[in-house]
């Protein structure tokens, strides 16, 4: 069968340390830091104080007349504008893309002693303008999401289904590192267990799902990447991952296949897809999985007998530890809010890269 794909995640780092030398970022979404310089805008602060102190009057006829000094997440610092006075705009961003990469050889199996000099990388179909970081990534917490199908067409073996998936979280989830949800879709998306690292909880999830009615498969993706993992704000790196159980087949969902893959992709979550289709044919949901995963950096599997669903769970598992993480400043970025493409291609003969197939530049 094709198989194939941090945008990371979202969250909110800042560091600090004394004025003047005090170097503050901001990590937004899309992997794009933003850089200011405090101590001047505490100097600016501090002269308006004074101003303030010195002539009440005159400060109210300066705060009328002269913009307030802003910071805000758009272009950045410009000091110098005769528009404003003394005061800072902000004008100069600096931008970070991240990307987790699989590569492996002719066989399939994972490559993991390979340098930054063996890639390629292009971005937006340009080299990037740096390299900021390139590392072997085979320890990062995983933040991930188990989406399993309990539509009416899964009744035959969902409880073989069940037992499998929590023999991965059991061997997946690491108490105090990992954490992981469960959610249980058919018609409508319901969570069963909320992030935890707990893998009793985890495993009670997972049995209080029962089968049932229609598959609305891209409504269950864009909700889960939209409400957890866009709101999943950890303060460390962390693989932001789905493993969906189903047969691909869609009937019910608002959502088209199109706009669940743009949320991954904003989300910056890798899409694995685990096939319950049993019959031996390559179906239409099969095509879907395909999709999904590829153009999120992941793969999807096609077990040919139920039993063989546990060999994909423990294949998703060592693929989550074996990837690389690659960090660039791109070239002619433009904070314009389209998608930007990623291909990352191996220079060594018979090596096969895998990886997210872009992201969405922040909008101003």
């Amino acid at each position: 069968m094709a198989t194939r794909p941090s945008a990371p995640s979202v969250h909110l780092i800042n560091w600090s340390t004394l004025w003047p030398w005090v170097i503050v970022k901001k990590l937004d979404g899309s992997s794009t830091k933003y850089t200011y310089s405090p101590g001047r805008l505490i100097s600016a602060l501090l002269a308006a104080f004074a101003l303030v102190c010195a002539s009440p009057a005159l400060a109210q006829t300066y705060a009328t007349s002269t913009p307030s000094l802003s910071v805000y997440d758009g272009p950045a610092i410009s000091d110098d504008d005769p528009q404003s006075g003394s005061l800072l705009t902000i004008h100069k961003r600096v931008d970070e893309v991240n990307v987790l990469f699989i590569a492996t050889d002719k066989h399939g199996k994972f490559v993991r002693d390979l340098n930054q000099t063996d890639f390629a990388i292009l971005d937006d179909h340009k080299p990037p303008q740096s390299i900021l970081n390139f590392r072997r990534e085979t320890d990062l917490p995983l933040h991930l999401g188990l989406l399993i199908d309990v539509s009416g067409s899964v009744h035959s073996r969902f409880e073989f289904e069940q037992d499998a998936a929590i023999s991965f979280l059991q061997h997946s989830i690491r108490a105090g590192f990992d954490k992981a949800f469960i959610v249980g879709f058919n018609t409508q998306s319901q969570m069963s267990q909320d992030f935890t690292d707990n893998v009793q909880l985890l495993s009670a999830g997972v049995h209080k799902l029962e089968d049932g009615g229609g598959t609305a498969l891209y409504d269950a993706i864009y909700r889960a990447c939209k409400e957890k993992f866009l709101k999943d704000r950890p303060d460390h790196p962390a693989r932001k991952a789905i493993v969906i159980v189903s047969d691909g087949e869609d009937n019910q969902s608002e959502i088209t296949r199109a706009q669940a893959i743009e949320m991954a992709q904003r989300a910056e979550v890798i899409i694995y897809a685990i096939s319950t289709d049993d019959s031996g044919l390559i179906l239409r949901g099969d095509k879907v999985l395909v999709q999904l995963a590829e153009a999120t950096g992941g793969r999807a599997f096609f077990p040919f007998k139920m039993k063989d669903i546990t060999h994909s769970y423990s294949a998703i598992e060592d693929e989550l530890r074996s990837q690389y993480i690659v960090s660039y400043k791109p070239a002619d970025f433009d904070a314009d809010g389209r998608f930007r493409s990623i291909e990352i291609s191996a220079l060594k003969k018979d090596l096969q890269v895998r990886a997210r197939k872009g992201y969405f530049a922040p909008q101003q």
